[in-house]
């Protein structure tokens, strides 16, 4: 969950250096280390990057408004850092302040969320770390 926490930093630093490529990129990485460190939690390993099925793997209820933050946090995965990806240009001529503004809060609901129940789980108000 620090690693999480760390990787949130450097989507709000590369947002506030416009970099909105860069910052929905590490916001998906927020995001899926966090799910990570909750299936560790629960003493489940996945490979992989797709936050919506990591997420599913928990076996816990994710709720719809978290369910949609995962799976639009999983769009960005992959077009943030391949130029190739699109016909033309590279993803910093795709990427808007609006787009980093959603990976953002997204990836602090899904973060919120995995306090959440790592708290519920383990029984007390400590954090993940």
């Amino acid at each position: 969950m620090r690693q999480a926490e760390r990787n949130l930093k450097s989507a709000t630093a590369n947002y506030d250096a416009e970099l909105y490529e860069e910052a929905c990129y590490e916001a998906h990485q927020a995001a899926e280390k966090a799910m990570k460190g909750l299936l560790n939690l629960l003493n489940r390993e996945r490979r992989g990057h797709s936050i919506s099925f990591l997420a599913l793997e928990s076996g816990l209820k994710v709720p719809e408004e978290v369910l949609k933050c995962l799976k639009y946090l999983d769009k960005h995965y992959i077009p943030t850092r391949y130029p190739d990806v699109y016909d033309e240009g590279a993803p910093c001529d795709y990427y808007t302040r609006e787009d980093a503004d959603k990976c953002l809060e997204c990836a602090k609901k899904v973060m919120e969320w995995v306090i959440e129940n790592a708290q519920r789980i383990r029984g007390s108000p400590s954090s993940l770390s």
